[in-house]
């Protein structure tokens, strides 16, 4: 299927860029112009000046934008030029809510819709290692099989539309928990003057071993917090995952905990940083 790719953020610039190697992708649009052209001219691509152009030069459209309001914008521009041979794939972060309403409206133009969120940070954006969670009715899943394959190496059908975004709020909770517990333990190993380095080998090839510590363990314990993963993106999805909770009355109080902490590092200027940055607020556990 002919791609088209809307937003090139840190995600965006690096899946856009699979497609393009895999022979799929005809068009980008950003909001920003200037990086859609700069990608247009490294890449041979067209650039779109509105969102709606897109849907002339691409059968799939992939969105990934930061929020909610941001996807629902993409569709509302789009609908007018969609048709039924036209499938809008969201790689965007959202509540299951917003996924559906978004398949409501651009159903009513006739084409289809697949959420489609993805795990696996910048390094698997560039790499097309993503994990994808995929929402779609089934025969949709496979028309758009090719286009995720070139994005993503676990591409996994979750159920109907809703159903990526509710996969990808259960991972942004546990990645919650994991930045929470390394933080502590990297800490912990530094109070007792172990070789850090040593320590992140050690436990990640054990039973503790995560991909948090495995990628972040080394760089965090030198106060090195490059994206990765935004932390005020973060911050945003667990909102998300907040949200969804209070849909079904219940409570996430980890997140709750961690948006709070991440709210104060942000205030303090480091909403740009990797989420290891909250190993800035455990370095008041031990005394100096």
């Amino acid at each position: 299927m002919n791609s088209a790719f809307l937003g090139l953020g840190g995600m965006g610039h690096g899946m856009a860029a699979n497609l393009h190697a895999a022979g799929l992708l005809t068009a980008v649009y950003n909001r920003t112009t200037r990086r859609a052209e700069d990608f247009a001219g490294e890449h041979d691509v067209k650039v779109v000046t509105d969102p709606a152009e897109a849907a002339a030069h691409a059968e799939a459209i992939v969105i990934c934008v930061s929020a909610d309001d941001d996807v629902l914008a993409m569709v509302d521009a789009l609908t007018g030029a969609l048709t039924e041979r036209h499938v809008v794939i969201d790689c965007s972060t959202v509540a299951s809510d917003t996924a559906r309403e978004a398949a409501r409206r651009v159903g009513e133009a006739g084409a289809a819709f697949v959420d489609a969120p993805v795990s696996g940070g910048t390094e698997g954006a560039k790499n097309g290692t993503l994990s994808i969670m995929v929402g779609a009715d089934d025969a949709v899943f496979e028309r758009v099989r090719p286009v995720l394959e070139a994005m993503g190496s676990g591409i996994t059908l979750m159920g109907p539309i809703g159903s990526g975004q509710a996969t990808k709020a259960v991972n942004q909770i546990m990645v919650a928990g994991i930045n929470q517990a390394v933080c502590e333990a990297m800490r912990f190993a530094a109070a007792m003057e172990l070789p850090l380095d040593k320590v992140v080998d050690v436990v990640g090839s054990g039973a503790a071993g995560n991909w948090f510590v495995n990628h972040r363990g080394k760089t965090m314990v030198r106060d090195v917090f490059d994206p990765g993963f935004k932390l005020k993106h973060h911050h945003k999805d667990l909102g998300i995952c907040l949200h969804m909770a209070g849909l079904k009355h219940g409570k996430l109080p980890l997140s709750a905990k961690t948006r709070e902490e991440y709210e104060q590092l942000m205030a303090d200027g480091h909403g740009d940083e990797d989420i290891s940055a909250l190993y800035r607020a455990r370095a008041d556990l031990f005394e100096q």
